[in-house]
Parts: C-alpha cells; structure tokens; sequence
C-alpha cells in the first residue's frame, strides 16, 4: 500500500515544566506521539518494519531544565483546521509539565527544523538564598575572562564551552542571562554552564526562553502569544 502523501507540516511551540523537567529527549519524542495519537491527529508514519512517527524536535532540552520555548515539527496525512481548535484539543490530551503554546504551519519542503536553529536564550534563577547577586557577578566575570573552558561531553569527548556563549549578564536580583549557541554550529548546554559556575541545578534553576531561528522573519512559529 503506498504511504499518503503528506498534506501539512505543523511547527509546535510547548513549554515543558513541572514533572516533564526531568524527562529525556527519547522519552519527551514518545510523550508528544501519544499526545497526537490520543487526540486523533493524522500524523505520517515512516515505512517499513517498524513505523516511527514523522516528527522533528528542534533541540534537545536538558534534564532538569524547563522551558517555555521548544519547538518540533510534525507531519500531516491531512490537514487540521483550524489550528486555534487543534491547540485546545492537544492540549486537552498533554500529560502536567506540558503547556501547548502555538501551531503554526510551515512549508513541506522547508529545511530541517535542527538546521534553523542559531541560539538559545536562558535565565538561569538562584534556588539558594545564599547565592548573593555579587557571588553570582564574580562568577560570571571568571568565566566570561578565560580564554578556554573545558568541559566533557557524556560520552567523553572533550570540548571548549566558552565560544558557545554568545552573552552572560547577570542582574540586580541575581538572575543571569544567558544566550548559548546551538544547531549546526555547536550545542551550548545550559546544564554545562551551570555546572561551570560550580553550582547545580538545584542551586541555580535553568529555564529556557527562546530558541531563535534563522528565518524567523520567513514563518510565523516564533512569534510569541
């Protein structure tokens, strides 16, 4: 039987909070599949001996990190209209955490959501009183004056963090701001600058706000509610 040809491809803004904080990019894919399943969305299926859903994540969030800005594609067998309708409806089927924000569609033949990605921008709020504005301040000097910092990736490859930091400002109420390059031109992980800041997650909650696209005057998926 010959695969239906797709008929729309939708770009899916969701923030992921609460519970789904500490859930992988793996089990997030499988979360965001029952989601459509259950609302009866005709998402495309690949072919073959074991079909995956037709789906594209723009960057993988980490663990422990909260985001009110993901983005991921998904493919159509036919078209959902009116998207404001098919919002609610996903929504209606999302587990806690996961906050449906904005559908828009795109172009079938556009590129590779991954490849449209530049940066990503972060606050990254003090969990600890005792984190002083100050302290955060010195911390971020050091790291915006070194000339390399070094970081291992989980599979033990090493890499240089520091020119994946576009910018890192800290303000008065202690609250850093941070914009990390991401997509084809390296991965700047939010984790990894916590943790270069020798603090934790726990100590210095990380929220993503933004992904920026590099044709984001060309579509309508990044515009804000």
């Amino acid at each position: 039987m010959n695969q239906p040809l797709t008929q729309q491809r939708l770009r899916i803004r969701f923030g992921q909070d609460g519970p789904l904080r500490f859930v992988g990019h793996h089990d997030l894919a499988r979360t965001w599949e029952r989601v459509l399943r259950r609302a009866e969305a005709p998402l495309e299926y690949s072919q073959g001996f074991n079909p995956r859903p037709r789906m594209q994540f723009a960057a993988a969030l980490p663990v422990g990190v909260s985001s009110e800005y993901e983005l991921f594609d998904a493919w159509m067998t036919a078209r959902l209209e009116p998207l404001s309708e098919w919002k609610e409806r996903l929504q209606a089927t999302s587990p806690q955490g996961l906050t449906v924000l904005a559908l828009d569609e795109v172009p079938i033949a556009e590129a590779a959501l991954p490849t449209l990605i530049t940066h990503a921008s972060y606050t990254l709020t003090p969990a600890d009183p005792s984190l002083s504005a100050d302290l955060l301040a010195e911390r971020v000097s050091a790291l915006l004056s070194a000339e390399r910092i070094e970081r291992e990736r989980h599979n033990g490859r090493l890499y240089d963090l520091r020119p994946l930091i576009r910018s890192l400002s800290v303000a008065p109420d202690g609250t850093i701001h941070a914009e990390l390059v991401a997509g084809n031109a390296g991965v700047g992980r939010a984790d990894e600058l916590v943790d270069a800041l020798e603090l934790s997650l726990a100590e210095l909650r990380a929220h993503r706000t933004r992904l920026h696209l590099t044709q984001e005057t060309a579509t309508n998926s990044a515009k804000q509610p």
